[in-house]
């Protein structure tokens, strides 16, 4: 069974590396055009290296190689104003968005009464309102169109608690509210709409967790340990595995739902 995605527009946040690079590169694949968004500069919270402008810049010259093509948009998605821009640019461009994959979010420990304010805030803001403000500028394009998929990257912390990651957790659980209210809103308009919720996975922002921590990546999962498959975490591009699946026909009655990806963690 083919995919069906082949001429489909992409927008995807938090492109320039990790998962949503990973993402992007499995959708060219598939002869998508990707609309590769990020934010391209340090964070104040919570400190790790995030995505640059020339990892942003090599990520368009590598789905170029697949044939597909690409627009690079620097925005951040607490910023309504960047986030409508940037919109109108994948329309303005591709005349079209049929994807949206809201994978940009961050991490950082504290226990919850040693949190700050602007912690708590960034948290928050990054996670679970920039994946409403991307969405609602994205959702009068799907609904244009009669078609389009919605997927939100939220985690296995989005279906179960974690000590000293309290904020991480609320902001991972509200996806799947978010989900599950707009696989509601939008069905009449044949948009699905479904998260996905992966262990640990081997990407920079877990070497940069594991940093702060005084720790090596694989020190971290194993903190964390309870897999039940014998891996420390997945990779990247399983994860945009499962993004493709979700996003292709072979997915055409998927809505709603949580798509785990936790190599058996919430089995125990």
């Amino acid at each position: 069974m083919t995919t069906g995605l082949a001429g489909k527009v992409a927008l995807i946040t938090g492109a320039a590396h990790g998962q949503g690079r990973a993402a992007a590169l499995a959708l060219a694949r598939e002869g998508v055009s990707v609309v590769a968004l990020d934010v391209t500069k340090p964070l104040a919270y919570p400190g790790y290296a995030t995505g640059t402008s020339a990892e942003l810049d090599s990520l368009v010259s590598e789905v170029q190689k697949f044939g597909s093509q690409a627009l690079a948009v620097t925005a951040d998605v607490r910023d309504d104003a960047a986030v409508t821009q940037a919109v109108a640019a994948a329309v303005e461009r591709f005349g079209r968005i049929d994807v949206l994959f809201n994978n940009a979010g961050i991490c950082g420990y504290g226990l919850a009464h040693e949190l700050s304010e602007d912690a708590w805030d960034a948290m928050l803001d990054i996670n679970l309102k920039g994946a409403f403000l991307v969405t609602r500028r994205v959702i009068p394009h799907l609904i244009a169109r009669k078609a389009g998929v919605i997927i939100n990257n939220s985690s296995v912390l989005g279906l179960r608690g974690a000590n000293r990651l309290s904020h991480y957790v609320a902001s991972k659980w509200g996806l799947v509210g978010l989900t599950k209210s707009w696989a509601i809103e939008l069905a009449p308009h044949n948009v699905r709409v479904v998260s996905i919720h992966p262990t640990g996975v081997n990407t920079p922002m877990q070497d940069g967790l594991a940093a702060m921590e005084g720790l090596t990546p694989l020190e971290i999962a194993e903190r964390s340990a309870g897999n039940l498959l014998p891996v420390p975490w997945v990779e990247a591009d399983d994860v945009a595995n499962a993004v493709v699946f979700l996003a292709s026909d072979a997915a055409r009655f998927v809505t709603g739902s949580q798509f785990v990806l936790d190599a058996g963690l919430l089995t125990r």
